[in-house]
């Protein structure tokens, strides 16, 4: 998996044996679409209104730190919200349940647990998306808006507005549909949500809205009121891990603060070993709060985590309540 997505980033000569393959797979997210949108394949209703945040290409793009920070707007502008998310690689993904902080990653998934242990308000996981979100609604009924993290593409859950995460530096890869590029739909789905957030990059003001990712403290991750800036690493050895859709863009963050740490990727979702995270020069373990949540166990003094914060347009927030308003 690794090496083909090196290659969704480029063109070769392997496009040549996976583009009829990308052909078959375009011709079915057609075929898909057009049943729902037949009424031959269902779509649920709920009774609260929805806002997907998701993207049309595989791999990270800053989706959960933006499913955070709207859940902190809807808060701040009185609604009381809530996140559903699939929990992907959890061993409750048939079964919807509350995450709870003190769950285990490979229990729930490692974003929703991220999420849960930022405690701003109900996070539930299930593969059926609707009935998360029902027995969510039950449980907790003062719940007024569902945030759906990563629902783009699950069109069994009716939405009321669409927010499509790109990543402003990669953008699209080689244009291609799975398994040649990383295109989970063609681009011309980006025409029909209400919002496209670049993260990174240079969006003019016809493409979309700019997101930034913003964090400068570090915390220990066995003690999380020690907390340290970049300059309290100088004069160490000092390590950066990193399982996420795009490491290299929390490595160039590391870089932006001023530190030169020696570099280690691993894949989206990864569950690490203790070896994996206790290099034997380390004086310092860097690590995303994603990461964090399934290095708990076997951490020590040495490890930190970064708490990054996405800072949004304000253009996007007021086009959300506009549109729910219009809704009610």
């Amino acid at each position: 998996m690794e090496r083909l997505q090196q290659h969704w980033y480029r063109l070769s000569p392997l496009h040549l044996l996976l583009y009829p393959l990308s052909l078959i797979f375009r011709l079915l997210v057609a075929l898909r679409r057009a049943l729902f949108r037949a009424g031959l394949l269902t779509s649920v209703k709920l009774p609260v209104p929805v806002i997907v945040v998701g993207n049309v290409t595989v791999g990270g793009t800053g989706k959960t730190p933006l499913t955070l920070w709207l859940a902190q707007q809807l808060i701040e502008a009185g609604w009381h919200p809530a996140i559903i998310s699939r929990g992907y690689r959890s061993e409750a993904d048939e079964t919807a349940r509350e995450v709870h902080k003190d769950d285990s990653a490979n229990t729930v998934g490692d974003e929703p647990l991220l999420m849960a242990r930022r405690a701003l308000c109900p996070v539930w996981i299930g593969r059926d998306r609707p009935a998360a979100a029902l027995a969510l609604l039950q449980a907790h009924p003062e719940c007024d808006i569902i945030i759906s993290d990563d629902g783009l593409q699950h069109y069994h859950l009716q939405r009321d507005v669409e927010i499509a995460v790109i990543d402003g530096v990669r953008r699209f890869g080689n244009g291609l549909l799975l398994p040649a590029g990383p295109l989970r739909e063609p681009l011309s789905r980006l025409r029909e949500v209400d919002a496209l957030v670049f993260n990174g990059g240079s969006p003019d003001a016809v493409e979309g809205m700019l997101m930034s990712l913003q964090g400068t403290r570090f915390h220990n991750l066995l003690d999380p009121t020690q907390t340290r800036s970049a300059a309290d690493f100088d004069g160490l050895k000092v390590h950066a891990i990193a399982g996420i859709g795009h490491p290299q863009r929390f490595f160039r963050h590391l870089q932006q603060l001023g530190l030169q740490p020696d570099t280690h990727a691993f894949p989206d979702h990864h569950r690490y070993t203790g070896d994996e995270i206790n290099p034997k020069d380390a004086d310092a373990v860097l690590m995303t709060e994603k990461d964090a949540v399934k290095c708990a166990a076997f951490a020590t003094a040495k490890h930190w985590v970064l708490q990054v914060d996405a800072q949004v347009a304000p253009p996007l927030f007021n086009l959300i309540t506009e549109k729910l308003s219009h809704g009610r």
